[in-house]
């Protein structure tokens, strides 16, 4: 698999001098497996606007979201490819009590948003999964709930041939208690997902020395996103949802600890390509 990274900032863009070399768009991952185009994209941030470049002619394939806040979604009305004529964008998501695209209507739609998610184009389609293992093409993927606050949020773990990753994008680990290190649980759901994975793109919103305050934002720590790469034994680390007030300075400390560490560790920006073997 190949993963390239059109957004990885979280909650907001983040324009500006102070963030250029990590880019401040909002999560978006195309992958691309055994040499095709790109058939997955890994949540419609604002970075979906940049995963169109990647993309010749209309898009054919899965959009699959880890959950329904805007850094998430805000991005999909402005998917060139997705728009283009012969366009097929399949939209997956965590099933919600009502249909997905009845759900994501409340974000676009007037007096909100100009347009509703069936006027995006004929070719979209809108689907609700529940937990456990689904088809997507080229890709097996399992779907694990996770914690995070405001609404149902999946966990996916992604495999092609013999390439697996892990995407766990917004994760609040802490919810469910600090573990033994104060840092958040290690739950079956993260473990299942990011066990042995190739690469492990985890929410890295915060420093561990942030906590407890800004526990109600429902995010992880870089900290913890290695400490779960490590004993599930991913082989990369890759730091992902950056904070949006997170400058290139401060997201390069959060690499500071591990430096010659006995786990690799990555900050994702805009543009970083992974060849998975």
């Amino acid at each position: 698999m190949r993963l390239t990274f059109c957004g990885v900032r979280g909650s907001t863009p983040a324009p500006g001098a102070g963030f250029l070399r990590y880019g401040g768009s909002t999560s978006c991952v195309a992958v691309q497996a055994n040499g095709q185009p790109v058939r997955l994209l890994l949540d419609g941030g604002t970075g979906l606007t940049a995963a169109s470049r990647l993309i010749d002619g209309p898009y054919d394939g899965h959009l699959l979201l880890g959950h329904l806040h805007w850094d998430h979604t805000h991005g999909m009305p402005f998917f060139a490819a997705g728009g283009r004529s012969g366009s097929r964008v399949r939209v997956v998501g965590p099933g919600q009590e009502g249909p997905l695209q009845s759900v994501l209507e409340r974000a676009f739609s007037p007096p909100h948003f100009p347009i509703t998610p069936d006027q995006l184009g004929a070719g979209w389609s809108f689907r609700g999964i529940d937990e456990g293992t689904h088809q997507l093409g080229d890709f097996t993927v399992l779907a694990r709930e996770i914690p995070h606050k405001g609404g149902r949020t999946f966990g996916y773990r992604i495999t092609s041939g013999t390439s697996s990753i892990a995407y766990l994008s917004d994760h609040s680990p802490t919810s469910l208690g600090p573990g033994s290190d104060g840092l958040g649980v290690r739950h079956d759901a993260a473990m299942e997902l990011a066990a042995g994975v190739d690469v492990l793109v985890h929410d890295a919103q915060h420093d561990a020395a942030e906590f407890p305050e800004v526990g109600y934002l429902g995010h992880a720590s870089a900290s913890y996103a290695i400490a779960l790469g490590r004993e599930a034994g991913a082989r990369t680390v890759a730091l992902f949802h950056h904070a949006p007030d997170r400058t290139v300075d401060q997201v390069d400390a959060l690499l500071t600890p591990v430096k010659n560490d006995d786990i690799n560790v990555i900050a994702t920006y805009e543009g970083l390509v992974l060849e998975l073997p």
